[in-house]
């Protein structure tokens, strides 16, 4: 629930290895970008370049596999508190373009999400809502989920330098589709105001979604007006 001042932007992308649900990728990158527009709204776009191998699993790459893009506005709806600690809710919602191989007519994503802050730098978020994805192709029904997750955040030094982030996911489907669950577990470190570096390793026990992963972020950090 932490909104970027109006026209801030950050640019949040990951690198790396990941075993999906039947295939390796490389993500070149995971991206998520954010533009503050106003002090409780916020322009967020995100999705995912890799390059991918075989559904066998086999260890090559052999094609780009592009993944659908969530364009949303994400609008805080309550914030109530003070220094020491403070409650938020809030809204995400958007379309899903069908930019993944095959994939075809627009889908969407909604969650509704509250937040807890505890002093200014530990951060614990609840999100739970709903998605129906892009149809894959038309022989197969189109992904229809309900989804949620828990995020937090908490600095590991005084001075705010080194946070740790933890993630827990899921999702259960509607469609025939493998349910999915994946833990994320990183360190980010500030380099300086403008760039955050961070390092995180994912793993997911269900036979939905990816198995595991190990990515390097980089999130660079601009004022646009």
């Amino acid at each position: 629930m932490e909104f970027k001042e109006p026209g801030a932007a950050e640019l949040d992308m990951e690198f790396g290895l990941v075993r999906g649900e039947t295939a390796y990728r490389v993500s070149a990158p995971d991206f998520e970008l954010d533009l503050g527009l106003t002090s409780n709204i916020e322009f967020d776009v995100a999705g995912e370049f890799a390059v991918a191998g075989p559904d066998t699993g086999e260890f090559t790459f052999n094609h780009t596999s592009p993944d659908n893009i969530l364009t949303s506005a994400k609008v805080g709806l309550l914030d109530i508190g003070d220094q020491q600690s403070a409650w938020s809710v809030g809204v995400q919602l958007g379309p899903k373009l069908p930019v993944a191989n095959g994939n075809r007519r627009v889908g969407v994503e909604g969650l509704a999400l509250v937040g807890w802050r505890h002093h200014q730098d530990t951060w614990l978020v609840v999100n739970l809502g709903g998605l129906l994805d892009p149809e894959p192709d038309p022989q197969t029904p189109r992904p229809a989920a309900v989804e949620g997750g828990i995020d937090f955040s908490r600095p590991l030094d005084t001075g705010g330098l080194w946070t740790l982030d933890v993630a827990l996911s899921g999702v259960r489907y509607f469609s025939p589709d493998n349910d999915q669950l994946n833990v994320t577990v990183g360190v980010t470190w500030s380099v300086n105001d403008h760039l955050d570096v961070s390092l995180s390793a994912l793993g997911g026990p269900l036979s939905g979604g990816d198995r595991w992963g190990v990515l390097i972020g980089f999130t660079p950090k601009a004022q646009l007006w």
